[in-house]
């Protein structure tokens, strides 16, 4: 079993032709809402992957919680631990897409915010999977009843203690914030997965890569999603015990797939879906 520790946004996602410059207004865009934020949506990635999964997580009391939790619900993933915040509101993402599938994004975390340590104390967690859209001390308080493996998603990058990085088994980035956390990721002792947007991503063993692989050639529609199923699938597939090799490029061929839809859960890749592109 792996529980997540993370955020429930709703995304609400304008696509259009071009995102839009400093001060400028651009329109014809069209408007969509989907489930999202990036422990939810890590959640349900993992669970189309193959895993048993559950969620702590925060949300508000308001009528945007339902249609945020909606697709984790029908996708079997277990809420019994996900809590409903009087006086809060549902975390919102706002998304705008480009025509090249390049996005921006900025996140009010409402609910998100107030997850705190005391809601992770005495948890019973065997693997678990942890991203920054919420408190580091929740997660480390998470962290510390895990008995398995332990994943963490540094983003978005901010200030960390080294028991953070010291109880993770895996610490996922991005470029920008390898270069934000430099030589700490290293120093942890734990796997670091480095993911370089389509050239692929890289895993790093005690200061040298240990694997690397590049995705498979899609049509992008929309990378909204493509990293929280990239982390999902590293994670589920070293749970598993796939090689370093073979689980790396099992995450990017699943982050390639989520890159082919619009939106971020609706996009998330299915186990099958994911070694039939992998056959090919």
């Amino acid at each position: 079993m792996i529980t997540v520790v993370g955020s429930v946004n709703l995304d609400i996602v304008a696509t259009g032709k071009d995102l839009p410059r400093p001060g400028e207004t651009v329109t014809g865009a069209r408007l969509a809402r989907h489930p999202g934020g990036k422990g939810a949506n890590q959640a349900l990635a993992a669970r189309r992957l193959g895993a048993d999964v559950r969620l702590i997580a925060a949300v508000g009391d308001d009528d945007m919680a339902e249609e945020a939790l909606k697709l984790l619900r029908a996708g079997g993933v277990d809420l019994a631990a996900t809590q409903f915040v009087n006086g809060e509101t549902t975390g919102v993402a706002l998304i705008a897409v480009a025509a090249s599938g390049e996005n921006q994004i900025i996140v009010c975390p409402g609910a998100n915010a107030v997850l705190a340590p005391a809601d992770l104390e005495g948890e019973s967690i065997e693997h678990m999977m942890g991203v920054l859209e919420v408190s580091p001390a929740a997660l480390l308080a998470a962290a510390r009843c895990a008995t398995g493996f332990v994943a963490l998603n540094l983003a978005p990058a901010l200030p960390v203690t080294g028991e953070l990085l010291q109880r993770a088994d895996l610490l996922i980035v991005n470029e920008t914030e390898a270069e934000w956390y430099g030589t700490a990721l290293h120093d942890s002792g734990a796997m670091v997965a480095v993911s370089l947007g389509a050239e692929g991503a890289q895993l790093w063993k005690d200061g040298r890569v240990i694997a690397s692989a590049t995705p498979p050639r899609v049509d992008v529609i929309d990378t909204t999603g493509a990293g929280d199923t990239f982390c999902a699938a590293l994670t589920t597939a070293l749970i598993e015990g796939m090689p370093a090799d073979a689980a790396l490029s099992f995450a990017v061929a699943a982050g390639a797939l989520a890159c082919t839809k619009p939106g971020a859960q609706p996009s998330l890749a299915h186990r099958a879906d994911v070694e039939a592109l992998l056959s090919t």
